[in-house]
């Protein structure tokens, strides 16, 4: 695997109610006569672009000969701090919907040259999606509704969310109008309105992972740890199992939680093991399927 420098920029594009959606763009420092494959990578629940080791992961990943655009979704509940949770009223409606349209804009703009670099072009006509947690089962539905994305890898992902909600929180919104969860990281006390709860009702057909998963025909390869304490690693065995496609590959890693030993804030020199166990994995299958 060869592996060059790579420049960082950062911007944002609107969403579709005019919101923005933050983005970093990673690309290797190969000239500007080279074309680089785009991977957008999306982070997962109660999370941001820049948590942890997420940027140094795209670092690497766009050192091995990606463009890598990380972005945030529009309603995460994180400003322009990037990372503090400071627009709870946002966080509190973030649908599975709306994360949806803001890959889809965030992949017009790429397309329309709105997100670009003077450092090689940007390749857009088959792109790859890497998505964590709530962001993998997103990235599914990004790759089942969106014909440029050629290439899927999900870590930790959920296969159906209208499985993650505990009768209480169902109740809360059925009888409150909204449920609140709480930050273990930062102690805070987090709203989840109605309206959350009844987009993954109302449009299960397009947001759902597990049923979106079931004609999609791209190479598709699916990391989990088996230790995951948020999400069991049998959410990976559910998509591996009803995906189609004649290219897809589970990748189990022992001893490892949610985010494969990364933690928030970041300050290791090195990947724990686990964690590069799963970035080796993603740019090995990347490289294969979209170089």
């Amino acid at each position: 695997m060869s592996y060059q420098t790579i420049t960082k920029s950062a911007g944002s594009i609107d969403s579709t109610e005019g919101l923005p959606i933050y983005y970093d763009l990673y690309v290797p420092n190969g000239g500007s006569e080279k074309t680089y494959p785009v991977v957008i990578f999306l982070h997962g629940f109660k999370g941001f672009k820049d948590w942890g080791p997420f940027p140094a992961v795209c670092e690497e990943l766009s050192s091995a000969g990606f463009a890598v655009v990380a972005m945030n979704f529009s309603l995460n509940g994180v400003g322009e701090s990037m990372t503090e949770f400071d627009q709870l009223e946002l966080f509190a409606r973030e649908t599975l919907s709306q994360d949806l349209d803001d890959v889809a804009s965030v992949i017009e703009a790429l397309k329309k040259g709105e997100i670009n670099t003077d450092k090689g072009g940007l390749g857009t006509d088959e792109m790859g999606i890497l998505g964590h947690s709530r962001g993998g089962h997103t990235a599914v539905a990004a790759a089942a509704e969106n014909e440029q994305i050629a290439c899927l890898v999900t870590w930790s992902a959920v296969a159906d969310y209208l499985a993650r909600w505990s009768d209480e929180m169902i109740n809360d919104w059925v009888t409150k109008g909204t449920t609140e969860i709480l930050n273990g990281r930062t102690g805070q006390v987090m709203p989840l309105g109605k309206v959350v709860y009844e987009d993954a009702l109302e449009n299960a057909d397009r947001v759902i992972a597990l049923r979106r998963i079931e004609n999609l025909y791209i190479p598709s390869l699916f990391i989990h740890a088996k230790g995951d304490e948020s999400v069991p690693y049998s959410e990976a065995e559910k998509l591996y199992k009803n995906s189609p496609s004649e290219d897809k590959e589970i990748k189990l890693i022992p001893d490892s939680g949610h985010t494969f030993d990364g933690a928030h804030p970041f300050e290791e020199e090195e990947f724990p093991p686990p964690l590069e166990d799963a970035v080796n994995a993603t740019s090995n299958w990347l490289q294969y399927y979209l170089q």
